[in-house]
């Protein structure tokens, strides 16, 4: 599985990041059924900053998305594991392969928030440029003004009155 394959998984909902549960089962090559399962079995070892269940909104959201399958649906709605609740997910799932899907996961994780930092970075040093020519745009203005009073002809010097030596 390549990085790239699991970025297409991972899905942002109510402001985190998240994997679902049949995606992870399809990676760690189980039925959702039976990650469920485990899941359940062991509940205390995932709060709910770990994994929380879909609402049935959140799920028509996913499914209108994503294409559903011929017969219905799923019964249940679906599991969402942020990055804890992935990794508390190979400690449930004893396999070799969901340890080693579990570390691309987590790299995977990693190389996202690399990227989100350097687009952070990238934005940060854009507002500087622009607040920057915003000072020069004012600058050169003034400069303009400067410029067309100096090239107004010199009004012509007016005539005294009163006495004159």
């Amino acid at each position: 599985m390549t990085t790239e394959k699991i970025f297409e998984k991972i899905l942002m909902i109510r402001g985190q990041r998240v994997m679902l549960d049949y995606d992870l089962a399809r990676l760690y090559d189980v039925s959702t059924k039976r990650l469920k399962e485990q899941v359940r079995r062991n509940l205390e070892r995932f709060p709910a900053d770990f994994m929380y269940t879909l609402s049935k909104q959140e799920a028509s959201i996913l499914r209108s998305q994503i294409a559903s399958s011929n017969w219905g649906g799923r019964r249940y709605q679906p599991y969402a594991f942020t990055e804890q609740g992935v990794a508390m997910l190979s400690s449930v799932l004893k396999s070799g392969r969901a340890i080693q899907v579990n570390i691309q996961i987590m790299r995977a994780f990693v190389k996202l928030k690399e990227i989100l930092s350097t687009n952070k970075e990238l934005a940060h040093k854009l507002d500087q440029l622009e607040h920057k020519i915003e000072r020069h745009d004012d600058a050169i203005r003034s400069i303009f003004s400067a410029i067309r009073q100096l090239m107004k002809p010199p009004e012509p010097p007016r005539r005294r009155i009163g006495f004159q030596p």
